[in-house]
């Protein structure tokens, strides 16, 4: 009987607890006994899902095998729970709408309106143009230090940090496209892939920045520079994928990476006689006043533009000037260096 007990008090004191974890919109009963019912019917009001009328492979319940669900349909992974808590959402937010309050999250995410089953229209928008962006500037800078700028006698760019920005470019276009496909519909990998992809970019423009604001330039300096870095993100990205995707503690080293590297370059900026070093001032000022929308958050407007979405929309102006800088850079530095030999 006592061990009946114990087990009783286990299973409430967990139930507890996972409410304290839960989002305010899953918590709400009348949510909550809507997906219910609506995984029973297939309905919310008059709102009806086929996904409902299918197993979680795409086979109907009832009818033969041909008429499994289409493949363009079914690489968006929804089914019927994931559309009952969809629906379900709206027509609780609806009601809450009519009495004056204000929404709430579900499931750790606002309310969003899905158009042609993307979840972030918006986001997912704003990141696709950020990546075209990033693409453009890669290969402007590409197609600069190769075809426009002088070489070294033994054919290497006279700009030593040349090969450092294409692997910065990888890192960027990398995660704006796991950005594109986790706004479309967000699962547990793409979630996990976008905040990795989104670490990984900014520990590498961090390490990118030490070197190019220290003029580090030797090669084996280079490495022992690097090599602590690359071991921080390294052990954050196995955290976050292999033990806890923690949203609290990734803003957290996401802000500080993003906030050191914008000290270094501003103070470089100021310091230095760089020509385009305006250029820099405004990447930095930007991206801090950036770096306030990912911080404040605040529901979608009309169920499609939060703060994130804000957030992409000023990374794309940033972005191409940033790779301005970049391209000037290269010229600045390209041409000290010829003088110098001179």
């Amino acid at each position: 009987m006592a061990r009946c007990r114990l087990l009783l008090f286990v299973a409430a004191l967990s139930s507890i607890f996972g409410l304290l974890h839960a989002s305010a919109g899953e918590a709400d009963p009348i949510y909550s006994a809507c997906v219910d019912q609506c995984e029973k019917t297939g309905c919310v009001g008059d709102e009806c899902s086929q996904h409902c009328n299918f197993t979680s492979g795409g086979i109907p319940i009832d009818g033969p095998w041909y008429l499994q669900e289409p493949l363009y349909l079914r690489w968006k992974q929804w089914d019927c729970l994931s559309d009952c808590r969809y629906h379900c959402m709206l027509a609780r937010e609806d009601e809450r709408k009519k009495v004056g309050l204000k929404p709430v999250k579900y499931h750790g995410k606002w309310p969003f309106q899905r158009v042609n089953g993307i979840q972030e229209p918006v986001s997912a928008a704003l990141s696709a143009l950020n990546l075209a962006v990033q693409f453009h500037g890669w290969v402007s800078f590409f197609i600069f230090v190769n075809y426009k700028l002088p070489f070294r006698p033994n054919k290497k760019p006279f700009y030593e940090y040349t090969g450092l920005w294409h692997i910065y470019a990888v890192f960027a276009m990398n995660s704006c496209f796991w950005s594109v496909v986790f706004h479309s519909r967000y699962v547990d990998l793409t979630e996990k892939l976008d905040c990795s992809s989104a670490v990984a970019l900014l520990g590498f423009s961090l390490i990118l920045a030490v070197l190019r604001v220290f003029n580090v330039t030797d090669e084996a300096a280079r490495v022992m520079v690097s090599a602590p870095l690359v071991a921080f993100v390294t052990t954050h990205i196995l955290y976050l994928n292999c033990y806890q995707l923690d949203y609290g503690l990734n803003m957290k080293v996401c802000l500080g990476m993003g906030t050191l590297q914008l000290i270094l370059w501003a103070v470089w900026a100021g310091a230095t006689r760089h020509p385009s070093r305006w250029k820099l001032w405004v990447v930095v000022i930007g991206g801090a006043l950036a770096a306030l929308l990912e911080i404040y958050d605040f529901p979608p407007y009309r169920g499609f533009v939060d703060a994130h979405a804000l957030w992409h929309a000023t990374t794309i102006p940033l972005t191409y000037l940033w790779w301005n800088f970049v391209r000037d850079d290269s010229e600045f530095r390209t041409t000290t260096l010829i003088k110098k030999a001179k």
